[in-house]
């Protein structure tokens, strides 16, 4: 990906959305060409001239210190995850060139396959990419069964984009689309030369209108922790509650558990659910001894 074009694009939609008013600045008389912010008025809040703050909007960032980012940062009223895409994508070169290595094999540890073997709600451990690394089977059954897809395919924002399956299940699709985007976006400012994620993206690009469009809007997200609410085609519909642990070892990998309220009518649906997929008895599809590592 364009790094100077990432920079641009990312720092005019987040100037676009804010308005004179809501950044403390008197209106100007007269229409504006663009909504939001213009650049100077970035510069002003932000204290830099505006020649500098053209310069960093450009995409030329050589030089730029911690101090400046902070408080442009400020001036657009960047969220934590928001400014730390903006730091990501505004690395020195040589950070940048060392991440040009191909990246290492993902590995589920033994102890997490344990762990999912254990847990009698739903739990998914992603990777690199919003990618399905391991589940255990009641979390195969929410969603679908990612071990029976082809390697590649095991992927989060694969299902949610290009399966129509995805469309009923979500109750509320067009946030959980713009959240899984959003959380893909923010990895492709730590990772913009992963070939995996380029090729995702242009898959996804050429096949999703919807993927297509919010691409451009530069949202980013750090999805820690939520509700996701659904109907499942067996027993109906489901508020679950769900938390992103990291994982120690490996900053891209997450263990993702789901959670009903107790005694609701989510929890007693889930207890069908899982006496339907045989939960009780068995354990996660994967396996530790069959499962390989993925890129």
């Amino acid at each position: 990906m364009d790094r100077s074009s990432e920079i641009r694009e990312f720092l005019r939609t987040r100037r676009a959305r804010i308005t004179p008013e809501q950044a403390g600045l008197a209106p100007h008389g007269g229409p504006r060409r663009v909504p939001g912010l213009r650049r100077e008025e970035v510069a002003q809040l932000a204290g830099v001239s505006v020649d500098y703050y053209v310069r960093l909007e450009r995409g030329r960032t050589q030089g730029v210190s911690e101090t400046v980012l902070e408080a442009v940062a400020r001036a657009l009223q960047l969220d934590d995850a928001e400014r730390a895409h903006l730091f990501d994508l505004t690395q020195p070169t040589t950070a940048r060139t060392r991440r040009k290595r191909p990246l290492a094999p993902q590995r589920v540890h033994p102890v997490l396959y344990r762990t999912l073997d254990s847990l009698s709600v739903p739990a998914v451990v992603q990777g690199r990419r919003t990618d399905v690394l391991a589940a255990n089977r009641l979390a195969y059954a929410l969603y679908t069964d990612f071990e029976a897809r082809p390697r590649r395919e095991r992927n989060f924002a694969r299902f949610v984009f290009l399966d129509e399956a995805a469309r009923t299940l979500y109750t509320d699709w067009d946030q959980v689309a713009s959240d899984c985007l959003a959380a893909l976006r923010l990895y492709a400012g730590r990772h913009p030369d992963d070939p995996q994620l380029t090729e995702l993206v242009g898959e996804l690009s050429l096949r999703s209108d919807t993927f297509r469009r919010l691409w451009a809007d530069h949202n980013v997200i750090a999805h820690t922790s939520g509700v996701k609410r659904l109907h499942h085609p067996l027993v109906g519909d489901l508020t679950l509650d769900f938390v992103a642990l990291a994982v120690e070892g490996d900053p891209d990998q997450t263990l993702v558990i789901y959670t009903p309220e107790p005694a609701s009518p989510s929890a007693e649906a889930l207890s069908i659910l899982a006496s339907w997929s045989g939960t009780s008895t068995t354990g996660p599809r994967t396996s530790e001894q069959t499962h390989k590592p993925a890129g």
